[in-house]
């Protein structure tokens, strides 16, 4: 087996093992409870996990056994998970530049407001379907408790805080 291909199986090997890793933790999240956050994470996890797993099987079987349809088959597969990728980075990175954030003078975390954020953003969470599922998942987690067990002696000790934008933001309807 040539050097390119033996790169070729070690590296499709290592992304078979990261791929039971990911099916592993969808299986893990499709056990937990069920709540909004999960529910929206755990099969597309699960799907994920198994594309790769296939995609990189077949690089491994290809690179070993020099079987160029299935070489053939791997590059066309990684190109276009590749570019996929590629394409969600790229809208994450557009959707979520513009934060909505501003400095207030006299407090120690920025104001936020929706008029900041991307329209296509503004319009996803403006509905009150997605909105009351946001919330729903912000209940479910430890962000806004943790705000409400510190003590805050002042309204001045409260806005020196150094607060996360989503306590700063999101926990006050709590």
């Amino acid at each position: 087996m040539g050097v390119a291909n033996y790169i070729t199986a070690v590296l499709n090997f290592v992304a078979f093992l990261c791929s039971i890793a990911v099916i592993a933790s969808g299986i893990w999240l499709s056990q937990k409870p069920d709540n909004v956050c999960i529910h929206v994470f755990r099969w597309p996890v699960i799907v994920l996990g198994f594309l790769i797993l296939l995609v990189s099987l077949a690089g491994f079987v290809g690179a070993c056994c020099y079987n160029k349809n299935l070489l053939a088959f791997y590059l066309c597969c990684m190109a276009i998970l590749i570019a996929l990728f590629l394409i969600l980075l790229v809208f994450a990175f557009v959707v979520t530049r513009p934060d909505g954030s501003y400095d207030v003078p006299g407090r120690g975390y920025k104001e936020y407001r929706l008029d900041g954020y991307s329209s296509w953003l503004r319009n996803r969470i403006l509905g009150s379907k997605n909105w009351n599922k946001i919330t729903a998942c912000l209940a479910d987690t430890d962000v806004c408790p943790k705000l409400t067990q510190q003590q805050y002696m002042t309204v001045d000790q409260f806005f020196a805080a150094h607060l996360s934008p989503l306590q700063a933001s999101s926990c006050s309807g709590f």
